[in-house]
């Protein structure tokens, strides 16, 4: 018997326009905006007992590929996004145990404003926030925020040690009984269990303590997708829980035991880290319907050529407009994401935006059946801990396709869990 795993959901494009160019009914263009069409993902995923969500984020519209904005607005690719914590509150009201992980910059945020934002988060929904740790990578974030440019890579990390220091002291800065509610005495809560942290680092300078309680969790769930090296023992540092994007069962298993190998060196426990595995998963009453759907997706993106390289040119800061679509990719360097600009060197732009060489997540295509069979099998050879679903640009029927129809397949084969344990987030996470 293969062990249960963990199912989340990466929403992939944050806060914006989702099935905009989809011709299936239900496609009310107008209303992108509107938490509607995410607050049914939500409640799709807590009938399917999912652990999370992760709402991605960027604060810029980008501008690097031909130096120009034109293509990203073109697509809504990048751009427009709205800010993912206030998505939360729709989310958390529409739901009882779903984690919720918005994405919060350590390159945009200060650590106390950072801090205080989700303690009350996890306060109003009772212990189930967690966060997106991530680094920032591209220099027109930067630019937004009063920067020349980032930071050096590694640079960027050291700063997010000292950042993720900082907020868990703030959460940790009242102990669990400070809170009083003493009406006779009178006392709300007892001073002397409330501590100002008083950090004077390398990057930043805060007194603390935060002005709230401790909230439900405490130290919130941290959600860390670093690929480098210096991402990846950021993340065995840090973090609760780990996504990647690993496209072989190799390759998997190499990653997460290379994780599991970094917690030990920093005194952690290794199974209190879920490593989960980015899928996408296209799932049809037939497995010809099922392979027609891919097939056409993947025409699609040959035929717009200059959405896929303006994406890739977003995720480096390197134009891949400068290079000939068939002659392979040179040596190159960049200062935004140095594992997926690895991945593509050597190959050409158009056969990388053709898909043939950048396809991003396991590829798991057929029925409900078939798809939870290639499932087990993967985290059997694996050994865990899970996979994170992602799909751009879906629409209401690939919520159900997924929560209504793979998952109680996966249910029924004793993979994911048929019912929430426990209340809050963390205790789910660590459940098995």
């Amino acid at each position: 018997m293969t062990k249960p795993f963990h199912l989340a959901w990466f929403l992939s494009q944050g806060y914006g326009p989702k099935s905009w160019r989809s011709q299936w009914p239900g496609s009310d263009l107008g209303r992108w905006m509107m938490p509607d069409i995410f607050v049914d993902l939500a409640r799709g995923m807590e009938r399917a007992c999912m652990d999370y969500m992760i709402i991605e984020d960027s604060s810029m519209v980008p501008y690097t590929y031909k130096g120009s904005h034109d293509v990203y607005l073109k697509y809504a690719a990048s751009t427009p996004k709205l800010d993912p914590a206030v998505l939360v509150s729709y989310l958390a009201q529409a739901t009882s145990r779903l984690g919720l992980v918005p994405t919060l910059s350590t390159s945009e945020y200060p650590p106390y404003l950072m801090a205080r934002l989700v303690n009350t988060l996890d306060h109003v929904t009772e212990g189930r926030i967690g966060w997106n740790c991530v680094t920032g990578s591209n220099d027109g974030a930067a630019e937004n925020y009063g920067h020349v440019g980032q930071r050096p890579h590694d640079e960027r990390y050291d700063v997010a040690d000292e950042f993720a220091d900082v907020v868990t002291r703030l959460w940790e800065a009242w102990e669990p009984d400070a809170v009083v509610l003493d009406r006779e005495k009178p006392m709300f809560a007892d001073g002397s269990k409330v501590h100002p942290i008083n950090h004077a680092g390398k990057y930043f300078k805060v007194r603390g303590p935060l002005n709230a309680p401790r909230s439900p969790q405490g130290r919130v769930p941290i959600c860390q997708a670093g690929g480098s090296p210096r991402g990846q023992d950021f993340a065995s540092k840090w973090a609760d829980t780990i996504i990647t994007n690993a496209v072989t069962v190799e390759g998997m298993k190499t990653f997460r035991e290379d994780v599991r190998r970094r917690a030990v060196t920093h005194g952690r426990d290794p199974d209190t880290i879920k490593v989960l595995f980015l899928a996408y998963p296209i799932v049809d009453t037939t497995m010809e319907a099922a392979r027609d759907r891919r097939r056409l997706q993947q025409e699609d993106s040959g035929r717009h050529l200059d959405l896929q390289l303006s994406g890739m040119s977003r995720l480096t800061n390197i134009d891949f407009s400068k290079f000939p679509l068939d002659e392979p990719l040179p040596e190159l360097s960049t200062n935004g994401h140095q594992s997926s600009l690895a991945k593509w060197i050597g190959k050409t732009p158009r056969s990388l935006a053709e898909g043939s060489n950048s396809r991003q997540g396991v590829d798991l295509v057929g029925t409900a059946d078939q798809v939870a069979g290639l499932m087990q099998d993967i985290m059997q050879e694996v050994g865990g801990d899970g996979f994170l679903l992602f799909n751009a640009y879906f629409d209401r029927r690939y919520i159900m396709e997924v929560c209504d129809g793979l998952v109680p397949e996966l249910q029924r084969r004793g993979l994911t869990r048929k019912a929430y344990a426990h209340k809050h987030f963390r205790d789910n996470l660590l459940e098995f």
